[in-house]
């Protein structure tokens, strides 16, 4: 399962709020919920009610307050900030090399899931891994620690890579999990998209109203089925319905 938020507004000219729209999906389903980005918001959407599950997601520290979720953080993501930490240290070879492993394990996912393996190989996983654990270890001589709590980004970016790697490379030993949360941030662009063409929605009642409808469409077109078909039976008292998975 992908997720991610966005912020949107909400309400009739200066009396606008800013919320968050949440998403959570998967190559078949998609669920919207509006609130904010407060653990309230997150205690009230799927989380609770997914132990076991893999959730790929940024690092915002909210998704990691539910004991019973695992974690595949977005590479995409990581690979942005490592982008940014080569600007800032243009003579530091560790973000290259940390980035440059990523999207080689990344690439070598992408060509052993359509194989049908279930991890990627030891001998292409390893030198890989190998790459990726020793700009890890390399940064930090280079990002100093600062005095308290707040550190800067780079800091805080090569502390959350040594301290869970196996949230980053979770991926390379289950090929179902997705490196990156790539599907949740397509599921939340038409938000975007319609925000910018048509202005905001007039009231939270209309815009829970929207998505719940946005999430019912959205799962059936993955389904294969017809958006209009699907809107139909619905208004018909017949709505569709996701067939129900086999048991494990």
């Amino acid at each position: 399962m992908s997720a991610d938020e966005t912020p949107i507004r909400v309400g009739p000219g200066p009396k606008s709020r800013k919320r968050y729209l949440l998403v959570a999906c998967t190559s078949l389903l998609t669920y919207y919920f509006l609130g904010d980005r407060s653990g309230k918001t997150f205690a009230a959407f799927v989380f609770p009610d997914c132990d076991g599950a893999v959730v790929v997601h940024d690092r915002y520290q909210n998704y990691d307050a539910f004991p019973g979720l695992l974690h595949q953080l977005c590479c995409a993501h990581l690979v942005r900030d490592l982008e940014d930490a080569a600007q800032q240290y243009p003579d530091a070879h560790w973000p290259a090399q940390i980035r440059e492993a990523l999207q080689g394990l990344i690439r070598a996912a992408s060509t052993a899931r359509p194989a049908g393996l279930a991890a990627l190989p030891a001998d292409v996983a390893a030198p890989l891994v190998k790459a990726f654990r020793h700009g890890v270890i390399l940064g930090p001589g280079q990002v100093k620690k600062a005095p308290g709590r707040k550190q800067q980004p780079c800091r805080d970016l090569l502390e959350c890579l040594r301290d869970r790697q196996d949230d980053v490379l979770r991926f390379t030993t289950d090929l179902r999990i997705p490196p990156t949360s790539n599907q949740a941030e397509r599921d939340l662009r038409p938000a975007k998209t319609q925000q910018k063409i048509s202005g905001r929605l007039r009231s939270e009642q209309a815009t829970r109203n929207r998505y719940a409808i946005r999430g019912y469409i959205d799962t059936a077109r993955k389904h294969g089925a017809s958006a209009l078909t699907a809107i139909r039976d619905a208004l018909a008292g017949n709505p569709w319905m996701p067939p129900v998975p086999d048991p494990p």
